[in-house]
């Protein structure tokens, strides 16, 4: 009777640690794996992110383009050019080159970005909003480029946010309609700093 009494107690260990076994290997097969997961796929994802952000922000740095985004501004309106939420961009990016290069770079690849210009006003500084998608997530990527501002700075309109045409010859420093505020007499405008944000859906 010990005998078989103890082929039974060692019969229900090995069908215990099978179940338990089992249900390691269930848990496993039922958690699922985001692209937000800490990993090492996840993290060379983000360092993929990183190096684009900052390649794209630091081409349209030297071509121009950002600064003609940046000042992509209807002055007498008191917002951006068409924007599609309260003087920001929350659908379409704006209709100038470096809109357009953020679209290409990120929205087909289903990538989300807010772009934000902060500035000296009055000796504190500000933010606005050019282009809003929502909360960015906890992996977002940050990238920030400064761009200097002379008082013979233009603003721009559609056609000339290219630099196909001619800027208008209204300077920011020029009008009382701009968003940002002249911080010298010595000719310098404002220093602005240029954030993209970018995450992944």
């Amino acid at each position: 009777m010990m005998g078989e009494r103890g082929q039974a107690v060692t019969l229900e260990a090995i069908i215990g640690g099978l179940v338990l076994l089992a249900s390691v290997l269930f848990a496993l097969q039922m958690t699922a794996v985001t692209p937000l997961s800490a990993s090492t796929s996840s993290q060379h994802i983000e360092n993929q992110l990183d190096a684009t952000a900052d390649g794209v922000l630091a081409t349209a740095a030297a071509d121009g383009s950002l600064e003609r985004t940046v000042l992509f501004f209807n002055e007498s309106a008191g917002t951006f050019i068409d924007p599609s939420y309260q003087g920001y961009y929350a659908g379409e990016p704006p209709d100038t080159a470096f809109g357009r290069t953020l679209e290409q770079t990120f929205d087909e690849r289903g990538i989300a970005y807010n772009l934000y210009v902060t500035y000296d006003y009055g000796g504190d500084d500000r933010t606005r909003r050019v282009i809003y998608r929502g909360q960015p997530s906890d992996n977002a990527i940050r990238s920030t480029t400064a761009l200097t501002l002379t008082d013979d700075t233009p603003l721009y309109n559609h056609s000339d946010a290219d630099g196909i045409a001619d800027p208008r010859p209204v300077n920011v420093s020029s009008t009382d309609g701009f968003y940002m505020e002249d911080q010298s007499t010595s000719g310098l405008y404002n220093v602005v700093t240029v954030e993209v944000v970018v995450w992944r859906i």
